[in-house]
């Protein structure tokens, strides 16, 4: 008897024997599922009365034929996963996409989510549109510029060379001059793009390539017509006109090579025929005879003249051509008096000749005999047969 008082005694009030017992069961309940619980590390996992776990994904059909169709094909199921994002963009809201689930339930093993598989990508798509900014629509190259360039002046000169002769006349196209046909025109208008650029770019600080004495090259005659005879050099004499003083001066080669300082220069001289030659100068410079002969303030033009020049039959054939004076300014323009070390001969223009780096060989006249400074530019030889007036390099 007293040893159930004293038991009655130790439980506590509100206790009963029953209450006592399952509590017991609820702790002996809990112990191993906490101790798995805590070896595992992972979520408890309860079986259902069909077996299956309360965790793996209720599989719908779509579904399921979306996972066979992966297993089958793969390659074209990465493929499509791969070009989705650039799907999305180019076909937009007419591709038919399956929806995607609401909510996925945890599984036991992670696997990865299977690719979306386009229903229509089998189908003919719409055509893709390529949009260029406005910028690079508006944007020329410089081929470009200078293509459209020179078709729209091919154009002109082609339309232009059908006028009649004297409509070019009157629209100043043709000067005093009718001893050359179209077709010469016609080339004469191309050359003067080239003159046109050539006088665009002309600065007195621009100089012609310079060489060595080992990379001379020969220089051949090459007179228009006849080598005139050496008869006219012991009588020879350079005629200046146009001059500020108002006065007209001679001066023979004695002259020349006294009062003036002698300059070298190696330069290449380019004939209009296509050839070339790099030969080795010595003369004054044409910029030191103006500055000791000042034309006049209204010359811009100088006429340089060779009255022993000959024609093809040997008789007298005056050869004159136009150059403008910043030319002759220019520091590599010559008088020359010598080549490779000589003094010149008949071939190469003796005993005075122009030498101009920055023009054409046609302009470079020989045995020069006379200097006239004018306002207004001079006749020229080759102009007046077709050839441009500039002829700059």
């Amino acid at each position: 008897m007293k040893v159930k008082e004293n038991r009655d005694a130790l439980e506590p009030e509100g206790t009963s024997p029953t209450n006592a017992k399952t509590e017991q069961e609820i702790a002996a309940s809990l112990k191993p599922e906490s101790a798995e619980e805590t070896l595992s590390g992972s979520p408890r996992v309860e079986r259902s009365e069909a077996g299956k776990t309360a965790g793996e994904l209720e599989v719908s059909p779509e579904e399921s034929k979306a996972h066979a169709l992966t297993d089958v094909e793969g390659s074209e199921a990465a493929e499509v996963g791969e070009l989705q994002p650039e799907l999305d963009e180019v076909l937009g809201p007419s591709v038919d996409r399956e929806p995607e689930p609401a909510e996925s339930t945890p599984s036991v093993a992670a696997e990865p989510a299977p690719a979306l598989k386009v229903n229509s990508f089998s189908r003919e798509q719409p055509p893709q549109l390529i949009k260029v900014a406005p910028h690079v629509l508006r944007y020329w190259t410089r081929r470009d510029v200078l293509l459209f360039g020179a078709g729209a002046v091919a154009a002109l000169a082609g339309a232009g060379s059908l006028l009649p002769q004297a409509t070019l006349e009157r629209l100043g196209v043709i000067h005093e001059n009718k001893a050359w046909p179209k077709k010469e025109w016609f080339l004469n208008r191309a050359l003067r793009i080239d003159d046109d650029v050539a006088e665009a770019l002309y600065s007195e600080n621009r100089l012609i390539p310079t060489y060595t004495k080992s990379q001379i090259t020969p220089l051949k005659n090459n007179y228009n017509g006849a080598t005139p005879d050496p008869s006219y050099i012991p009588n020879w004499q350079l005629e200046l006109t146009g001059l500020a003083s108002g006065l007209r001066v001679s001066l023979n080669i004695r002259n020349l090579l006294s009062r003036f300082q002698m300059h070298e220069q190696i330069t290449r001289l380019v004939c209009v025929e296509g050839w070339s030659a790099v030969a080795w100068w010595s003369g004054l410079k044409f910029d030191d005879l103006l500055h000791a002969y000042p034309p006049t303030s209204q010359a811009k033009w100088v006429r340089v003249e060779s009255s022993v020049n000959l024609d093809p039959s040997g008789n007298p054939d005056p050869y004159f051509v136009s150059l403008d004076l910043p030319t002759a300014r220019h520091p590599q323009t010559l008088l020359a008096t010598h080549f490779n070390g000589q003094p010149l001969t008949v071939d190469h223009g003796a005993p005075l000749r122009l030498l101009v780096p920055v023009k054409l060989g046609l302009k470079n006249v020989k045995a020069v005999t006379k200097l006239s400074f004018v306002a207004e530019e001079p006749r020229d030889y080759w102009a007046e047969r077709g050839y441009s007036r500039y002829d700059g390099i």
